[in-house]
């Protein structure tokens, strides 16, 4: 079973950026997909942004235009996070997506307060 260690969590003012990674135990392309979700307190776990085996990239509407995500390599997936908000303060989990089946890291907590 692939193992997910995200790290680059903390605390960010207002305006800041985060880049988040996400390191993977096997090759990313033996999935359909990676992705990023978040869980804020009180929440539930919602799509933050994902991408294809293919390149495609897929973002939440509250995140278009200040998020990025990408890969490096055969093992690593980035969330650039940029103009972070308060509204952004969650726990960012990364996603690996085998058909219908994800495989979860255990999570990178992420606080945006001035």
């Amino acid at each position: 079973q692939v193992q997910l260690v995200e790290s680059g969590g903390g605390l960010v003012q207002p305006g800041g950026s985060l880049r988040l990674s996400c390191a993977a135990s096997e090759s990313i392309f033996n999935f359909n997909a990676m992705g990023w979700y978040r869980q804020a307190s009180g929440k539930q776990r919602e799509l933050v942004a994902t991408i294809t085996v293919g390149g495609s990239t897929n973002y939440a509407d509250s995140v278009k235009g200040r998020f990025t995500i990408s890969r490096e390599g055969a093992n690593l997936v980035y969330l650039e996070m940029n103009n972070l908000e308060p509204e952004d303060t969650a726990v960012y989990y990364c996603d690996a997506r085998l058909m219908s089946r994800s495989y979860w890291g255990q999570g990178a907590q992420v606080a945006v307060t001035s």
